[in-house]
C-alpha cells in the first residue's frame, strides 16, 4: 500500500428514523457496534467509533473498543468522520468509512478498499458488488441499490438509482445476461486531504437529483476508485433487518 496509514472509521448514531437505537440492539449476544468493531479489527489496528450518544461510547468502553465523541448535528457519515478524525489527532494518509450497521462486512473487503489506494490518482476509493445474472431483474431495478458503471481502470464514471446502462433493442428481463451490471456497496476510503475537501462542497445537481452523495465527488472531478467485492453483506437499517440479520449469523455459526 506504499506504506500508506489507515484508520477506521465507524460512525454510530443513537437516533436512526427507522431504527432508533440500533447500534446497541443485541446481535448474537453482542450489541451490533461490537461485531462491526471486531470485524474491522481484523484488518486494522487503528479503529475508533464515532458517535454523538453516551449510551453508545458507554458501550464501546464496556468492550475494550475506542470511541471519539462528535456533535449531534453532522448531516452525513462524511462529516462525522472528519470531525472525529480531527479529534483522534488525525495524522493518518487514508480514512475508511464504514457503517456502523454492517456486522458481517469481510476483511477481504477492507483489504480491497484499502488496495484502490496503490494508485496515487485514487481520491476515494468504495466497493462495487457484480450482479449475478441468476438473480431476478427486479432487485437490478430496485432504486435503494444504486448502480455503478466503471471505466476499464476501475474508475467509476457514475451512480444512479437507475439501471444503467440502458440495453437498446433488449427485454429489460434479459439484461442481467446480456451485461455485467455492477451494485454499490456503500463503504468508502478517502485521502485526509480529499475528505477535508469534500466535507466543504455544496451539494451538486447530480447528487440532489439522486440522492447519492458520491455524485457531489464526482461533479467536483474527484477520482473514485472502485474495488471488487463479492460478498454480499447484511445491513441492518431495520427491526427486520435485525431478524434477517440473527438468521445469518445462526446459520454461519452452524456452518462453522
Amino acid at each position: 500500500m506504499n506504506n500508506l496509514t489507515f484508520i477506521g472509521i465507524i460512525p454510530a448514531r443513537y437516533a436512526s428514523t427507522r431504527f432508533p437505537g440500533k447500534p446497541l440492539a443485541m446481535l448474537g449476544g453482542k450489541p451490533v457496534i461490537q461485531r462491526v468493531y471486531e470485524q474491522v479489527s481484523l484488518v486494522l489496528d487503528n479503529a475508533v467509533v464515532a458517535t454523538d450518544d453516551e449510551r453508545i461510547a458507554h458501550a464501546v468502553e464496556s468492550f475494550g473498543g475506542r470511541y471519539v465523541m462528535t456533535r449531534t448535528d453532522h448531516k452525513s457519515g462524511t462529516d462525522r468522520c472528519m470531525e472525529a478524525y480531527e479529534k483522534n489527532n488525525g495524522g493518518e494518509d487514508v480514512i475508511i468509512n464504514i457503517q456502523g450497521d454492517e456486522p458481517f462486512i469481510q476483511p477481504d473487503q477492507l483489504r480491497a478498499i484499502m488496495a484502490c489506494f496503490d494508485d496515487p490518482a485514487t481520491d476515494i476509493a468504495t466497493l462495487v458488488k457484480p450482479f449475478d445474472p441468476s438473480l431476478p431483474v427486479t432487485d437490478l431495478l430496485n432504486p435503494n441499490a444504486a448502480k455503478v458503471v466503471i471505466d476499464k481502470n476501475r474508475n467509476a464514471l457514475y451512480f444512479s438509482r437507475s439501471v444503467i446502462p440502458y440495453l437498446r433493442g433488449i427485454p429489460q428481463e434479459e439484461w442481467p445476461g446480456k451485461h455485467q451490471y455492477y451494485t454499490h456497496l456503500g463503504m468508502y476510503a478517502y485521502r485526509a486531504h480529499v475528505l477535508q475537501s469534500i466535507t466543504a462542497l455544496p451539494q451538486s445537481p447530480l447528487e440532489i437529483a439522486e440522492s447519492l452523495e458520491q455524485l457531489r465527488w464526482l461533479e467536483n472531478g474527484l477520482t473514485i476508485k472502485v474495488g471488487m467485492s463479492h460478498t454480499q453483506t447484511i445491513g441492518i437499517d431495520t427491526p427486520d433487518d435485525l431478524k434477517r440479520a440473527e438468521q445469518h449469523l445462526k446459520a454461519l455459526t452452524d456452518k462453522a
